[in-house]
């Protein structure tokens, strides 16, 4: 039995859009939860009248990890399929495609599709897709730490399906993250000697255009990650070596796409990156008000605060 779990908040954009194509899927999902921040647009309305069983909360209640496992403790399905709304199926068979391994080995604990971009995502958002989700399928082990390093333990749960009783086994998702929580979780269940598969065939439209400032915003939350959670660091490697080789294949692409007037995009983007992930990484040296004003997580500071 499938349950597919959907995190929302103001969705209204994309959610009629996400539910027809998973009614539409060649392996149809038994449940759809949708979890809703209070939204004030038309979210609930839509989800409701799509089938979608509706599960709302205070918006101020949101976590990255706890919502999720709110959510999966509540479905009745023993895969759990997570989405973000604004990740759509780009064909009928991506739910057949993502979940099908996990039938067929119980050694692989979790699975996550390729994510495609969107048509009007910028160069550098294409980029990004392209160099986390190649085209071709893969599994990862504890063992791939020693070449993968801290990627071993990447996982998206803008598309990623779980075996529940192994999500259960390792605690579900960790509460009180800033995000990361598929991470976290992809790190416990390798430490646990399960096995994580990548699912090229597995694909969903999903893509951002960041501006520089989002950019640093974006890495200032994940400095706070690395180093709230430095235990995975500490286990599977430094990220740095990932960084650099991200920073050349962007340059790479840019070049190949004959993009020569983004370089100077791409050495602010870039910058802002690195100072972004420094100053996020020392946030305990900086006043409340401005790790607030530089996250895109506001909200985790304001539960950190109380």
């Amino acid at each position: 039995m499938i349950s597919v779990i959907i995190p929302t908040y103001n969705a209204e954009k994309y959610i009629e859009r996400l539910l027809d194509a998973l009614n539409n899927q060649t392996m149809r999902p038994d449940e759809v939860i949708v979890v809703d921040s209070s939204s004030s647009d038309r979210t609930v309305n839509i989800a409701v009248s799509k089938g979608a069983r509706v599960i709302s909360i205070p918006k101020n209640t949101f976590d990255h990890g706890g919502t999720r496992t709110l959510a999966g403790k509540e479905a009745k399905g023993d895969i759990l399929v997570y989405f973000t709304q604004d990740a759509i199926p780009a064909n009928n068979r991506a739910i057949e495609f993502l979940t099908l391994p996990l039938e067929k080995d119980k050694e692989i604990a979790a699975t996550y599709g390729r994510q495609i971009p969107y048509n009007d995502t910028d160069l550098f958002g294409k980029h990004l897709r392209l160099f986390n989700y190649p085209e071709k399928s893969f599994e990862k082990n504890l063992k791939d730490r020693e070449h993968m390093g801290f990627k071993v333990a990447f996982l998206s749960n803008s598309f990623a399906a779980y075996n529940r009783n192994l999500l259960e086994s390792v605690g579900w998702f960790p509460e009180g993250v800033i995000f990361g929580e598929d991470s976290v979780v992809a790190a416990r269940l390798l430490l646990k000697g399960y096995k994580i598969k990548y699912v090229a065939e597995a694909k969903v439209y999903h893509s951002h255009s960041y501006s520089v400032f989002q950019e640093f915003r974006r890495y200032f939350d994940i400095g706070v990650f690395h180093r709230t959670q430095a235990w995975m660091l500490d286990t599977f490697g430094k990220p740095e070596k990932e960084g650099l080789k991200y920073v050349k294949s962007e340059l790479k692409f840019l070049l190949n796409q004959k993009a020569l007037y983004f370089l100077p995009k791409f050495l602010l983007k870039n910058l802002a990156k690195y100072v972004g992930y420094k100053v996020g990484y020392n946030f305990d040296k900086i006043p409340m008000n401005i790790r607030k004003y530089f996250s895109m997580n506001r909200q985790y500071w304001e539960k950190e605060k109380n």
